[in-house]
């Protein structure tokens, strides 16, 4: 497995790989301690309830999701932003199409794997 990505990562060249029903993302640099994840979403897509062992920060780029973290729901949309702690069951729902950008320590090597 490749635990580095390449130095100079443009949007055009990247493909967009499926994460889910309604849901593509684009990995845009990783190295072993971090991850920079680009997911689109179209609207009603879901990012199913799930955990990771990973520290997550998420930005929202575009569009309005509601996001539950360890049982907690709120609605977010563009400018807002996200933190969440490790191993703490989260997961979204997209109420106006959007893009996430997600940034995750150490990296997913889940992700890579999976390519």
């Amino acid at each position: 497995m490749n635990t580095r990505s390449e130095t100079w990562i443009y949007e055009k060249d990247m493909a967009w790989e499926p994460a889910g029903a309604g849901v593509v993302r684009q990995i845009m640099g990783y190295d072993e301690q971090a991850m920079l994840v680009k997911v689109k979403f179209e609207k009603g897509a879901t990012g199913s309830l799930h955990t990771h062992p990973h520290t997550q920060t998420t930005y929202v780029a575009s569009g309005k999701f509601e996001f539950t973290i360890d049982g907690e729901t709120k609605t977010v949309e563009a400018g807002d932003g996200l933190y969440i702690a490790p191993d703490l069951l989260h997961g979204c729902l997209c109420l106006e199409a959007g893009i996430l950008i997600d940034c995750f320590s150490p990296m997913r090597a889940d992700f890579i794997e999976k390519r």
